[in-house]
């Protein structure tokens, strides 16, 4: 994936991460979603990097920010 190609699918991998978990500071997120493109950046199978990357900055931000119990 080119650069042209990364970062409109890693700004919008935030943006819904970012209306997913709104306690979490937007910095913080777009550095989990970065960090995690960065690890599979390397893998042979480059079609799904964006879907795993956004499935493993889920789950890191959920475990960080939990979602809130909704009121009865």
């Amino acid at each position: 994936m080119s650069d042209a190609q990364k970062d409109p699918t890693i700004g919008a991998i935030v943006e819904r991460l970012a209306a997913r978990f709104p306690d979490a500071p937007r910095t913080h997120i777009a550095g989990v979603v970065g960090q995690e493109y960065d690890l599979l950046e390397t893998g042979r199978i480059r079609l799904y990097i964006p879907t795993l990357v956004e499935h493993s900055a889920r789950q890191r931000l959920h475990r960080e920010f939990p979602p809130r119990a909704l009121d009865p």
